[in-house]
């Protein structure tokens, strides 16, 4: 069973958690301690880029099915073909 955590990020950058038995080890070189308040908040923040980041790669891939969707549609393609091909599953609006 661990004694203690500490928390720290690294020279990279990267957030570390790590259970400790006994004596406390050394830190990395260049890494800088954090409270476990500190490394929550900082994780904390990690994980809201990371869900905005996905919440832009799946609104663009959105925006570019709908556009490719149009476009087929827009050169007589019919639209159960447009939907397969471009994987668009929204309403089916003409461009």
């Amino acid at each position: 069973m661990a004694d203690a955590t500490l928390y720290y990020r690294t020279a990279t950058g990267a957030l570390v958690s790590r259970a400790v038995t006994g004596e406390a080890p050394d830190l990395p070189e260049g890494a800088t301690e954090l409270t476990a308040e500190q490394y929550a908040l900082e994780l904390e923040a990690i994980e809201e880029a990371r869900q905005e980041h996905v919440e832009d790669l799946v609104a663009t891939d959105e925006a570019n099915a709908l556009a490719d969707y149009q476009a087929l549609r827009a050169s007589g393609i019919p639209e159960a073909t447009a939907r397969r091909l471009t994987g668009y599953t929204g309403p089916d609006v003409e461009g």
